[in-house]
């Protein structure tokens, strides 16, 4: 049943289209710095200015431009499918005759999503690191600390820092299987979940809102970057994958709570 559930769920071509899509977006990053430049010290999203002088850093900007926005509506995608995507084609009551019953189909659902997340981020960080490696010098990468980090450490950073990324979007996994067992529309699913993940970023850049800054789940998503210190700075990703565990807790419980006691039709 695992093994099915991942197979059907990469071989869906909306899934592979986001893959691709990922995978591509730091190779467009790439190919504008090597076109321009890069923009000024300082300048554009973190890591950016540093892409020519070393290709390590496009798969981590790849990773800063695409966390905040398009790694989360791909996750919202595939989170708000999980259930009332099986509702909306007739095939969720034909899952649940089988032995497995609710429980074990709701955790399969959720290990797929958990892959997915990290299968994502990784996209990101492999398209960079190829474009990179294709368009720029590789070396040492001088790390946030302006210490020298060697070239394979850097891109074992690198890859860590996408897996924390990953990790940084079930929080989001969690609201968006909960809301799939709510409805038998996977495009509704998907819509408030996306639409969530706007609401969070609004309410995390509201300084009038400081106080519920900590506690919303998009507030360290870019915590990865502090892998790239020497020596590492854990208080930030340690806090993010706290609060991601605290959403997945709550969350999960809730669409184990719905799932377990809802009447399936179809």
């Amino acid at each position: 049943m695992w093994r099915a559930e991942l197979h059907q769920l990469f071989r869906r071509t909306i899934v592979r289209v986001q893959l691709v899509v990922l995978f591509l977006i730091p190779v467009l990053l790439a190919v504008a710095v090597k076109l321009s430049g890069g923009p000024p010290a300082g300048r554009g999203p973190s890591f950016l200015d540093q892409v020519a002088g070393n290709g390590v850093f496009d798969a981590l900007a790849g990773l800063t431009v695409c966390v905040p926005f398009l790694l989360p509506f791909t996750v919202a995608v595939v989170a708000g499918d999980t259930i009332a995507g099986e509702a909306s084609l007739g095939t969720l009551r034909y899952l649940l005759v089988r032995p497995a019953g609710r429980v074990r189909l709701l955790a399969v659902k959720a290990v797929t999503v958990v892959v997915y997340c990290g299968a994502a981020a990784l996209s990101v960080a492999a398209g960079g690191l190829a474009a990179g490696a294709a368009l720029f010098p590789m070396g040492p990468v001088i790390g946030l600390s302006g210490t020298p980090i060697p070239l394979a450490d850097g891109i074992g950073r690198t890859l860590l820092a996408a897996v924390v990324a990953g990790a940084s979007l079930l929080g989001l996994a969690a609201i968006g299987m909960f809301v799939s067992t709510l409805v038998n529309s996977p495009v509704g699913a998907m819509v408030i979940t996306a639409g969530l993940v706007v609401a969070a970023l609004i309410v995390d850049n509201v300084p009038e809102l400081a106080f519920a800054h900590p506690w919303v789940f998009s507030h360290d998503w870019l915590a990865f970057g502090d892998l790239l210190r020497t020596p590492v700075t854990w208080g930030g990703i340690v806090q993010d994958l706290a609060l991601q565990a605290g959403y997945v807790a709550v969350f999960g419980a809730a669409a184990w709570a719905r799932f377990t006691t809802r009447d399936v039709l179809a």
